[in-house]
């Protein structure tokens, strides 16, 4: 009698889930310090002000001279929440898109809990694109371009490098590539990214909505700031995307290789 192939089909799923879970988690812990940087960066308007950063190394002492250590890891919980399940889906669904479509070659301590902000902003601003939803579309463009370039960039790069026999050599041409993806995505979906955390951050008047829409903040932030306000903080973005991105593929790889040789 033949093994059913619904049993392998849902166990082919969740060897993909798992894996892809494990990958976002790991990253996200790793690389979530670079993650704070980067925000604290897009949603400062002037260099001017004497409480902006000045670079990357002032950041880094100015946030553990004041908020301690774990100023770095200040809203881990969400992207925690929200990463882990989303790279789990987001990996599957690759898989799954892949063997529909066939491959096709392209070129300080403590705060809140998330909890109780989620609370606050459902009771002041409502569940809509102006509450808890704030930054929709600036989120999707963000995370759809990344994603179209880094898979992309990756699974056909990965397809053209000749596979190495020696396991070192083999981890670097993986690490590589994926680095160089996760930084690629990284440099092409940075104004969408400026354009969530003015969205999402604070506004320049208080009570006074300035950054409303998706495009219309990327256009705004231009015409006051000049092209290079829509790259503010890509240095932190790289740095942990693009570590962060081949860290994320490798996790992926073996643990997807581990469950289906033990699982």
């Amino acid at each position: 009698m033949s093994a059913n192939p619904d049993v392998g089909l849902v166990r082919e799923a969740s060897r993909q889930i798992l894996a892809g879970g494990s990958a976002g988690l790991i990253e996200i812990c790793l690389m979530h310090p670079l993650d704070v940087v980067k925000t604290r960066f897009q949603i400062q308007r002037s260099t001017t002000d004497p409480n902006s950063y000045k670079s990357l190394g002032d950041s880094f002492r100015r946030i553990f001279r004041t908020e301690g250590l774990l100023g770095f890891y200040k809203g881990i919980v969400p992207p925690i929440l929200a990463e882990t399940p989303k790279r789990a889906v987001k990996f599957f669904t690759f898989e799954q898109y892949q063997k529909l479509l066939g491959y096709v070659s392209l070129s300080p301590g403590l705060q809140p809990s998330t909890l109780a902000y989620a609370r606050q902003i459902i009771k002041k601003e409502g569940l809509g694109l102006q509450g808890l939803n704030k930054g929709l579309t600036a989120t999707l463009g963000r995370h759809g371009v990344f994603n179209m370039v880094y898979f992309g960039f990756y699974f056909n790069v990965k397809n053209i490098i000749p596979v190495n026999e020696d396991p070192t050599l083999e981890f670097l041409r993986k690490f590589g590539i994926g680095l160089l993806s996760g930084t690629i995505a990284s440099v092409i979906n940075i104004p969408f990214d400026v354009a969530k955390s003015r969205i999402q951050g604070p506004q320049p008047v208080p009570g006074e909505i300035k950054y409303k829409t998706c495009f219309k903040t990327m256009a705004t932030v231009y015409q006051e700031e000049g092209i290079l306000a829509l790259y503010k903080g890509l240095l932190p973005k790289i740095m942990r995307l693009g570590p962060g991105g081949a860290v994320m593929l490798l996790v992926y790889e073996n643990t997807y290789s581990w469950l289906k040789e033990n699982w």
